[in-house]
């Protein structure tokens, strides 16, 4: 499991881009998203990194947390 702190979302148009981001990642299964704390929590096997990038990509910062 992959726990991600990701800045600048506000709303649920924010939800539905990282949430599209990170599962268009090889290997995730799923995608937690707590709007209110800032945090992202991916289940599966794929690579953070890549996870990491997709977020960050889509436009909102993301880092590893935990």
């Amino acid at each position: 499991m992959l726990k991600l702190k990701v800045e600048e979302m506000s709303c649920g148009h924010c939800v539905k881009a990282v949430t599209e981001a990170a599962s268009s990642v090889n290997d995730v299964e799923k995608v937690e998203i707590d709007l209110a704390g800032g945090l992202v929590t991916v289940s599966g096997n794929a690579d953070s990194a890549a996870v990491i990038a997709a977020i960050s990509e889509a436009g909102y910062p993301a880092q590893q947390v935990g």
